[in-house]
Protein backbone atom coordinates (compact mmCIF):
# COMPACT_ATOMS: atom_id res chain seq x y z
CA UNK A 1 0.00 0.00 0.00
CA UNK A 2 1.57 3.73 -1.02
CA UNK A 3 2.26 6.22 1.47
CA UNK A 4 0.34 8.20 -1.26
CA UNK A 5 -2.80 6.33 -1.11
CA UNK A 6 -2.79 5.86 1.94
CA UNK A 7 -2.44 9.55 3.08
CA UNK A 8 -5.11 10.60 0.59
CA UNK A 9 -7.57 8.48 2.31
CA UNK A 10 -7.21 10.02 5.73
CA UNK A 11 -6.05 13.14 4.98
CA UNK A 12 -8.76 14.64 7.32
CA UNK A 13 -7.61 13.46 10.45
CA UNK A 14 -4.39 12.38 10.19
CA UNK A 15 -1.24 12.92 8.45
CA UNK A 16 0.87 9.60 7.66
CA UNK A 17 4.77 10.13 7.83
CA UNK A 18 6.15 6.73 7.56
CA UNK A 19 5.88 2.69 7.91
CA UNK A 20 6.74 1.38 11.10
CA UNK A 21 6.84 -1.97 10.60
CA UNK A 22 4.77 -5.03 9.66
CA UNK A 23 3.00 -7.71 11.51
CA UNK A 24 0.41 -10.85 11.13
CA UNK A 25 -2.58 -8.89 10.85
CA UNK A 26 -1.94 -5.16 10.03
CA UNK A 27 0.99 -2.74 8.73
CA UNK A 28 1.86 0.27 11.21
CA UNK A 29 2.45 3.43 10.13
CA UNK A 30 3.88 6.64 11.99
CA UNK A 31 1.76 9.82 11.97
CA UNK A 32 -0.20 13.00 13.40
CA UNK A 33 -3.01 13.47 14.95
CA UNK A 34 -4.29 16.82 13.39
CA UNK A 35 -6.98 17.98 15.36
CA UNK A 36 -5.25 17.11 18.64
CA UNK A 37 -1.18 17.56 17.61
CA UNK A 38 0.22 14.53 18.52
CA UNK A 39 2.21 11.69 17.34
CA UNK A 40 0.39 8.55 16.51
CA UNK A 41 0.43 5.02 15.41
CA UNK A 42 -2.30 3.88 13.17
CA UNK A 43 -2.38 0.13 12.31
CA UNK A 44 -3.98 -0.56 9.04
CA UNK A 45 -5.43 -4.01 8.87
CA UNK A 46 -4.58 -6.53 5.72
CA UNK A 47 -6.40 -6.08 2.78
CA UNK A 48 -7.67 -9.74 2.29
CA UNK A 49 -8.63 -9.21 6.08
CA UNK A 50 -10.33 -6.31 5.82
CA UNK A 51 -12.46 -8.00 2.94
CA UNK A 52 -13.74 -10.37 4.84
CA UNK A 53 -14.22 -8.77 7.78
CA UNK A 54 -16.44 -5.80 6.65
CA UNK A 55 -16.32 -2.36 8.32
CA UNK A 56 -19.30 -2.41 10.37
CA UNK A 57 -18.63 -5.34 11.89
CA UNK A 58 -15.43 -4.62 12.70
CA UNK A 59 -15.77 -1.48 14.38
CA UNK A 60 -18.78 -2.62 16.33
CA UNK A 61 -16.81 -5.60 17.94
CA UNK A 62 -13.79 -3.19 18.38
CA UNK A 63 -15.37 -0.46 20.31
CA UNK A 64 -15.63 -2.79 23.48
CA UNK A 65 -12.15 -2.88 24.06
CA UNK A 66 -11.90 1.47 23.70
CA UNK A 67 -12.80 1.81 27.33
CA UNK A 68 -10.16 -0.27 28.82
CA UNK A 69 -8.31 2.53 31.15
CA UNK A 70 -5.06 0.52 32.89
CA UNK A 71 -1.43 1.76 33.46
CA UNK A 72 0.11 -1.15 31.21
CA UNK A 73 -2.48 -0.94 28.76
CA UNK A 74 -1.77 0.72 25.28
CA UNK A 75 -5.30 2.60 24.97
CA UNK A 76 -7.18 2.55 21.70
CA UNK A 77 -7.48 6.33 20.62
CA UNK A 78 -9.51 5.86 17.44
CA UNK A 79 -10.90 3.09 14.77
CA UNK A 80 -13.09 3.37 11.55
CA UNK A 81 -12.70 2.74 7.66
CA UNK A 82 -11.45 4.59 4.99
CA UNK A 83 -11.87 4.43 1.29
CA UNK A 84 -8.46 4.04 -0.59
CA UNK A 85 -8.09 5.85 -3.77
CA UNK A 86 -7.27 3.71 -7.11
CA UNK A 87 -4.07 3.20 -8.33
CA UNK A 88 -5.18 4.10 -11.71
CA UNK A 89 -8.43 5.94 -13.05
CA UNK A 90 -10.35 3.05 -14.40
CA UNK A 91 -9.35 0.75 -10.58
CA UNK A 92 -11.97 1.14 -8.49
CA UNK A 93 -11.01 2.56 -4.69
CA UNK A 94 -10.65 0.13 -2.01
CA UNK A 95 -12.13 0.03 1.57
CA UNK A 96 -9.59 -0.07 4.67
CA UNK A 97 -10.02 -0.97 8.09
CA UNK A 98 -7.52 0.47 11.04
CA UNK A 99 -7.20 1.61 14.50
CA UNK A 100 -5.11 4.00 15.88
CA UNK A 101 -3.03 3.90 19.50
CA UNK A 102 -0.50 6.52 20.80
CA UNK A 103 3.14 6.54 19.29
CA UNK A 104 5.28 4.89 22.30
CA UNK A 105 8.77 5.76 21.78
CA UNK A 106 10.20 2.99 22.50
CA UNK A 107 10.41 -0.84 21.71
CA UNK A 108 9.01 -3.91 21.65
CA UNK A 109 9.92 -6.87 23.94
CA UNK A 110 10.32 -8.87 21.11
CA UNK A 111 13.64 -6.42 19.93
CA UNK A 112 15.38 -6.63 23.57
CA UNK A 113 14.86 -10.27 23.72
CA UNK A 114 16.27 -9.94 20.14
CA UNK A 115 19.24 -8.41 21.16
CA UNK A 116 19.67 -9.59 25.02
CA UNK A 117 18.74 -13.02 24.63
CA UNK A 118 17.76 -13.71 28.48
CA UNK A 119 16.55 -10.80 30.25
CA UNK A 120 17.51 -10.61 34.24
CA UNK A 121 15.61 -12.38 36.72
CA UNK A 122 14.20 -9.31 38.64
CA UNK A 123 13.34 -7.74 35.31
CA UNK A 124 11.10 -10.78 33.80
CA UNK A 125 9.61 -11.31 36.80
CA UNK A 126 8.19 -7.43 36.63
CA UNK A 127 7.22 -7.35 33.12
CA UNK A 128 5.70 -10.39 33.52
CA UNK A 129 4.03 -9.08 36.90
CA UNK A 130 3.01 -5.64 35.21
CA UNK A 131 1.64 -7.83 32.44
CA UNK A 132 -0.88 -9.89 34.29
CA UNK A 133 -1.96 -6.94 36.35
CA UNK A 134 -2.91 -5.57 32.68
CA UNK A 135 -4.56 -9.01 31.94
CA UNK A 136 -6.21 -9.19 35.01
CA UNK A 137 -7.59 -5.87 34.44
CA UNK A 138 -9.01 -6.51 31.34
CA UNK A 139 -10.32 -10.25 32.13
CA UNK A 140 -12.68 -8.98 34.73
CA UNK A 141 -14.02 -6.42 32.46
CA UNK A 142 -14.37 -9.46 30.21
CA UNK A 143 -11.79 -8.89 27.28
CA UNK A 144 -9.12 -11.63 26.62
CA UNK A 145 -6.73 -10.61 24.51
CA UNK A 146 -5.71 -13.93 22.50
CA UNK A 147 -2.53 -12.85 21.14
CA UNK A 148 -0.44 -12.19 24.23
CA UNK A 149 3.55 -12.31 22.42
CA UNK A 150 6.68 -10.25 22.53
CA UNK A 151 5.36 -7.97 19.60
CA UNK A 152 2.11 -7.01 21.33
CA UNK A 153 4.22 -5.73 24.75
CA UNK A 154 6.18 -2.40 24.17
CA UNK A 155 8.34 -0.51 26.66
CA UNK A 156 8.23 2.94 27.55
CA UNK A 157 11.04 3.59 29.79
CA UNK A 158 11.49 -0.11 30.92
CA UNK A 159 7.58 0.10 31.60
CA UNK A 160 5.33 -2.10 30.02
CA UNK A 161 1.93 -1.82 27.90
CA UNK A 162 0.35 -4.22 26.34
CA UNK A 163 -0.80 -3.47 22.71
CA UNK A 164 -3.90 -4.59 20.65
CA UNK A 165 -6.39 -5.27 23.35
CA UNK A 166 -9.08 -7.28 22.15
CA UNK A 167 -7.91 -6.27 18.42
CA UNK A 168 -8.31 -10.19 17.87
CA UNK A 169 -11.38 -11.03 19.68
CA UNK A 170 -12.51 -8.27 17.20
CA UNK A 171 -11.41 -9.79 14.05
CA UNK A 172 -12.59 -13.17 15.35
CA UNK A 173 -15.68 -12.30 15.87
CA UNK A 174 -15.88 -9.74 13.19
CA UNK A 175 -15.01 -12.63 10.61
CA UNK A 176 -17.66 -14.86 11.57
CA UNK A 177 -15.68 -18.14 11.18
CA UNK A 178 -14.58 -17.07 8.00
CA UNK A 179 -10.76 -16.48 8.98
CA UNK A 180 -9.87 -19.46 6.95
CA UNK A 181 -10.49 -17.43 3.74
CA UNK A 182 -7.61 -14.70 4.52
CA UNK A 183 -5.16 -17.33 4.88
CA UNK A 184 -4.15 -15.86 7.95
CA UNK A 185 -4.25 -16.78 11.50
CA UNK A 186 -4.72 -15.50 15.07
CA UNK A 187 -2.44 -16.07 17.93
CA UNK A 188 1.06 -17.11 17.38
CA UNK A 189 2.51 -20.67 17.29
CA UNK A 190 5.00 -20.32 20.06
CA UNK A 191 2.93 -18.62 22.39
CA UNK A 192 -0.51 -19.77 21.60
CA UNK A 193 -2.30 -22.03 24.42
CA UNK A 194 -2.93 -25.75 23.37
CA UNK A 195 -6.68 -24.81 23.40
CA UNK A 196 -6.17 -22.65 20.75
CA UNK A 197 -3.73 -24.48 19.16
CA UNK A 198 -6.79 -27.55 18.99
CA UNK A 199 -8.90 -24.84 17.63
CA UNK A 200 -11.15 -24.92 20.90
CA UNK A 201 -14.55 -22.62 20.78
CA UNK A 202 -14.22 -21.84 24.29
CA UNK A 203 -11.08 -19.37 25.09
CA UNK A 204 -11.12 -18.32 28.86
CA UNK A 205 -8.83 -16.11 30.78
CA UNK A 206 -6.67 -19.22 31.37
CA UNK A 207 -5.22 -19.15 27.65
CA UNK A 208 -3.61 -15.71 28.37
CA UNK A 209 -2.18 -17.38 31.36
CA UNK A 210 -0.43 -19.55 29.25
CA UNK A 211 0.65 -17.14 26.61
CA UNK A 212 2.59 -15.18 28.92
CA UNK A 213 3.65 -17.83 31.02
CA UNK A 214 5.54 -18.97 27.56
CA UNK A 215 6.61 -15.20 27.25
CA UNK A 216 8.26 -15.45 31.06
CA UNK A 217 10.01 -18.40 30.27
CA UNK A 218 11.31 -17.05 27.26
CA UNK A 219 12.43 -13.98 29.24
CA UNK A 220 14.17 -16.45 31.36
CA UNK A 221 15.56 -18.77 28.98
CA UNK A 222 16.06 -17.09 25.85
CA UNK A 223 13.35 -20.04 24.23
CA UNK A 224 9.57 -20.30 23.97
CA UNK A 225 8.71 -23.44 25.93
CA UNK A 226 8.19 -25.23 22.40
CA UNK A 227 10.01 -24.37 19.13
CA UNK A 228 9.93 -25.88 16.17
CA UNK A 229 11.21 -25.67 12.11
CA UNK A 230 7.37 -24.37 11.03
CA UNK A 231 4.22 -23.57 12.92
CA UNK A 232 2.99 -27.69 12.56
CA UNK A 233 5.67 -28.50 14.24
CA UNK A 234 5.50 -26.15 17.30
CA UNK A 235 1.57 -26.77 17.81
CA UNK A 236 2.21 -30.67 17.51
CA UNK A 237 4.84 -30.09 20.57
CA UNK A 238 2.58 -27.75 22.43
CA UNK A 239 -0.45 -30.16 22.39
CA UNK A 240 2.10 -33.69 23.34
CA UNK A 241 5.08 -32.39 24.45
CA UNK A 242 6.04 -30.86 28.11
CA UNK A 243 8.10 -27.96 28.21
CA UNK A 244 11.65 -28.39 29.76
CA UNK A 245 11.78 -26.77 33.49
CA UNK A 246 12.95 -23.32 33.75
CA UNK A 247 15.54 -24.62 35.86
CA UNK A 248 17.23 -26.67 33.75
CA UNK A 249 17.80 -24.30 31.25
CA UNK A 250 19.27 -21.33 33.77
CA UNK A 251 19.63 -22.68 37.24
CA UNK A 252 20.06 -18.96 38.97
CA UNK A 253 16.29 -19.02 38.05
CA UNK A 254 14.31 -18.66 42.09
CA UNK A 255 12.16 -22.23 42.66
CA UNK A 256 8.70 -20.33 43.33
CA UNK A 257 9.56 -18.54 39.53
CA UNK A 258 10.23 -21.83 38.13
CA UNK A 259 7.28 -23.39 39.68
CA UNK A 260 4.83 -20.19 38.50
CA UNK A 261 6.28 -20.29 35.29
CA UNK A 262 5.68 -23.97 35.26
CA UNK A 263 2.18 -24.03 35.99
CA UNK A 264 1.39 -21.16 34.02
CA UNK A 265 1.75 -23.74 30.96
CA UNK A 266 -0.09 -26.84 31.80
CA UNK A 267 -1.68 -28.19 29.11
CA UNK A 268 -5.23 -28.11 30.67
CA UNK A 269 -6.38 -24.76 31.79
CA UNK A 270 -7.97 -26.27 34.96
CA UNK A 271 -4.20 -26.92 36.04
CA UNK A 272 -3.11 -23.22 35.63
CA UNK A 273 -3.82 -20.75 36.91
CA UNK A 274 -7.60 -19.71 37.74
CA UNK A 275 -6.31 -15.62 37.12
CA UNK A 276 -3.63 -13.89 35.89
CA UNK A 277 -3.42 -12.46 39.48
CA UNK A 278 -2.67 -15.19 41.09
CA UNK A 279 0.04 -16.14 38.82
CA UNK A 280 1.59 -12.84 39.29
CA UNK A 281 1.17 -13.30 43.11
CA UNK A 282 2.68 -17.09 42.97
CA UNK A 283 5.92 -14.99 41.11
CA UNK A 284 6.85 -12.97 43.89
CA UNK A 285 5.83 -15.40 46.73
CA UNK A 286 8.43 -17.65 48.30
CA UNK A 287 5.47 -19.44 49.97
CA UNK A 288 4.32 -20.70 46.54
CA UNK A 289 7.38 -22.84 46.24
CA UNK A 290 6.97 -26.02 48.55
CA UNK A 291 3.82 -27.20 46.80
CA UNK A 292 4.49 -26.46 42.94
CA UNK A 293 8.12 -28.19 43.06
CA UNK A 294 6.47 -31.28 45.26
CA UNK A 295 4.87 -32.13 42.35
CA UNK A 296 7.77 -31.39 39.93
CA UNK A 297 9.98 -33.58 41.87
CA UNK A 298 7.52 -36.47 41.78
CA UNK A 299 7.20 -35.97 37.71
CA UNK A 300 11.04 -35.69 37.71
CA UNK A 301 11.51 -38.80 39.62
CA UNK A 302 9.18 -40.85 37.75
CA UNK A 303 10.65 -40.14 34.64
CA UNK A 304 14.15 -41.06 35.94
CA UNK A 305 12.52 -44.73 36.98
CA UNK A 306 10.55 -45.49 33.58
CA UNK A 307 13.06 -48.26 32.82
CA UNK A 308 13.00 -49.90 35.90
CA UNK A 309 9.97 -49.17 38.10
CA UNK A 310 6.28 -49.40 36.95
CA UNK A 311 3.84 -47.29 38.64
CA UNK A 312 0.22 -48.77 38.96
CA UNK A 313 -2.98 -46.54 39.33
CA UNK A 314 -6.38 -47.38 40.55
CA UNK A 315 -8.24 -45.94 37.79
CA UNK A 316 -12.02 -47.20 37.13
CA UNK A 317 -12.43 -50.21 34.03
CA UNK A 318 -9.39 -51.77 35.62
CA UNK A 319 -6.78 -49.42 33.15
CA UNK A 320 -3.51 -49.48 34.71
CA UNK A 321 -0.86 -46.12 33.89
CA UNK A 322 2.65 -48.10 33.56
CA UNK A 323 5.54 -46.01 33.43
CA UNK A 324 7.71 -45.97 30.37
CA UNK A 325 8.15 -49.50 28.56
CA UNK A 326 6.86 -51.09 31.61
CA UNK A 327 4.09 -52.01 29.95
CA UNK A 328 5.21 -53.62 27.07
CA UNK A 329 7.97 -55.74 29.58
CA UNK A 330 4.33 -57.10 31.16
CA UNK A 331 2.70 -58.06 28.04
CA UNK A 332 6.03 -60.13 26.73
CA UNK A 333 6.16 -61.50 30.34
CA UNK A 334 2.77 -63.30 30.36
CA UNK A 335 4.19 -66.03 27.46
CA UNK A 336 1.71 -65.57 25.10
CA UNK A 337 2.73 -67.44 21.76
CA UNK A 338 4.19 -65.07 19.56
CA UNK A 339 1.53 -63.82 17.10
CA UNK A 340 2.08 -64.57 13.02
CA UNK A 341 3.95 -61.33 11.33
CA UNK A 342 1.36 -58.73 9.61
CA UNK A 343 2.43 -56.31 7.47
CA UNK A 344 0.53 -53.64 5.84
CA UNK A 345 0.66 -49.85 4.29
CA UNK A 346 -1.16 -46.72 5.90
CA UNK A 347 -1.63 -44.35 3.26
CA UNK A 348 -1.91 -40.54 5.00
CA UNK A 349 -4.66 -38.25 3.47
CA UNK A 350 -2.25 -35.08 2.42
CA UNK A 351 -1.43 -32.53 5.22
CA UNK A 352 -1.92 -35.45 7.80
CA UNK A 353 1.35 -36.41 9.91
CA UNK A 354 1.19 -38.83 12.40
CA UNK A 355 2.52 -37.73 16.39
CA UNK A 356 5.48 -39.54 17.46
CA UNK A 357 4.89 -42.68 15.78
CA UNK A 358 7.71 -44.32 18.30
CA UNK A 359 6.24 -47.63 19.57
CA UNK A 360 4.77 -46.89 23.03
CA UNK A 361 4.11 -43.56 22.37
CA UNK A 362 1.41 -42.71 20.10
CA UNK A 363 0.92 -45.78 17.42
CA UNK A 364 -0.82 -49.12 18.96
CA UNK A 365 -2.02 -52.29 17.20
CA UNK A 366 -4.87 -54.21 18.52
CA UNK A 367 -4.40 -57.61 20.12
CA UNK A 368 -5.48 -59.31 17.27
CA UNK A 369 -3.21 -57.55 15.03
CA UNK A 370 -6.67 -56.10 12.57
CA UNK A 371 -6.12 -52.61 13.66
CA UNK A 372 -4.22 -49.89 13.57
CA UNK A 373 -4.56 -46.68 16.35
CA UNK A 374 -2.89 -43.58 16.14
CA UNK A 375 -2.56 -39.89 17.03
CA UNK A 376 -2.05 -37.37 13.88
CA UNK A 377 -2.46 -33.62 13.13
CA UNK A 378 -4.33 -32.54 10.48
CA UNK A 379 -3.83 -29.79 8.30
CA UNK A 380 -5.71 -27.79 11.06
CA UNK A 381 -2.44 -28.47 13.00
CA UNK A 382 -5.32 -30.48 15.67
CA UNK A 383 -3.91 -33.87 17.03
CA UNK A 384 -7.20 -36.27 17.53
CA UNK A 385 -7.27 -40.31 17.67
CA UNK A 386 -7.53 -42.27 14.47
CA UNK A 387 -7.92 -45.48 13.74
CA UNK A 388 -7.44 -48.03 10.19
CA UNK A 389 -7.99 -51.62 10.08
CA UNK A 390 -6.37 -53.94 7.50
CA UNK A 391 -9.39 -54.64 5.64
CA UNK A 392 -10.52 -51.47 5.21
CA UNK A 393 -9.34 -48.86 3.15
CA UNK A 394 -10.19 -45.58 5.25
CA UNK A 395 -8.74 -44.24 7.74
CA UNK A 396 -11.43 -42.87 10.80
CA UNK A 397 -11.17 -40.06 12.84
CA UNK A 398 -12.88 -40.92 16.31
CA UNK A 399 -14.81 -37.46 17.72
CA UNK A 400 -13.94 -35.86 20.77
CA UNK A 401 -10.30 -37.23 20.95
CA UNK A 402 -8.69 -33.68 20.52
CA UNK A 403 -4.92 -33.73 22.09
CA UNK A 404 -4.85 -37.24 22.83
CA UNK A 405 -1.76 -39.36 23.12
CA UNK A 406 -0.86 -42.70 24.22
CA UNK A 407 -3.62 -45.00 22.59
CA UNK A 408 -3.69 -48.54 23.97
CA UNK A 409 -5.91 -51.37 23.49
CA UNK A 410 -8.09 -53.15 25.87
CA UNK A 411 -7.47 -56.79 25.55
CA UNK A 412 -10.99 -57.52 23.52
CA UNK A 413 -10.15 -54.54 21.54
CA UNK A 414 -12.93 -53.03 21.64
CA UNK A 415 -11.80 -49.88 23.42
CA UNK A 416 -9.27 -47.83 23.33
CA UNK A 417 -7.53 -45.76 26.08
CA UNK A 418 -5.38 -42.57 25.30
CA UNK A 419 -4.26 -39.61 27.75
CA UNK A 420 -5.22 -36.39 27.05
CA UNK A 421 -2.16 -34.32 29.30
CA UNK A 422 -2.54 -36.12 32.67
CA UNK A 423 -6.14 -37.19 32.36
CA UNK A 424 -6.91 -40.80 31.20
CA UNK A 425 -10.05 -41.46 28.44
CA UNK A 426 -11.40 -44.53 27.10
CA UNK A 427 -13.45 -44.34 23.68
CA UNK A 428 -14.91 -46.81 21.75
CA UNK A 429 -13.34 -48.59 18.83
CA UNK A 430 -17.00 -48.51 17.31
CA UNK A 431 -16.92 -44.98 18.15
CA UNK A 432 -19.06 -42.77 20.73
CA UNK A 433 -18.31 -40.08 23.15
CA UNK A 434 -15.04 -40.77 25.31
CA UNK A 435 -15.45 -41.26 28.87
CA UNK A 436 -12.88 -39.72 31.46
CA UNK A 437 -11.40 -42.51 33.69
CA UNK A 438 -9.38 -40.02 36.12
CA UNK A 439 -6.66 -38.16 36.69
CA UNK A 440 -2.75 -39.85 35.92
CA UNK A 441 -1.44 -36.87 37.97
CA UNK A 442 1.72 -36.85 36.42
CA UNK A 443 3.40 -36.32 32.56
CA UNK A 444 2.09 -39.27 30.98
CA UNK A 445 4.49 -42.07 29.88
CA UNK A 446 2.36 -45.05 28.93
CA UNK A 447 -0.87 -46.61 29.20
CA UNK A 448 -2.05 -50.18 28.82
CA UNK A 449 -4.81 -52.69 30.40
CA UNK A 450 -4.99 -55.45 32.51
CA UNK A 451 -7.32 -57.89 32.13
Amino acid sequence: MSLDRLTAALADRYRIEHELGQGGMATVYLAEDIKHRRKVAIKVLKPELAAVLGAERFIQEITTTAALQHPHILPLFDSGSAELPGASHDSRPTTILYYVMPFIDGETLRAKLDRETQLGIDESVRIASDVASALHYAHTHGVIHRDIKPENILLHDGRPMVADFGIALAVSAAAGGRMTETGLSLGTPHYMSPEQATAEKEITARSDVYSLGSVLYEMLTGNPPHTGANAQQIIMKIVTEDAAPVTKLRKSVPTNVAAATAKSIEKLPADRFESAKEFAEALVNPGFTTAALRVAAEQHASVRSQMRSPLVLGLAAALVVAVGLAGFAWRSARGAAPSPVVRFQVALPSMMLIANAAPGKNMAVSPDGQTLAFTFADSTAAVRLSVRRIDEATIRTLAGTNGAQQPAFSPDGEWIAYMVGTTVWKIALAGGSPVLLGDAGLAPVGVTWSS
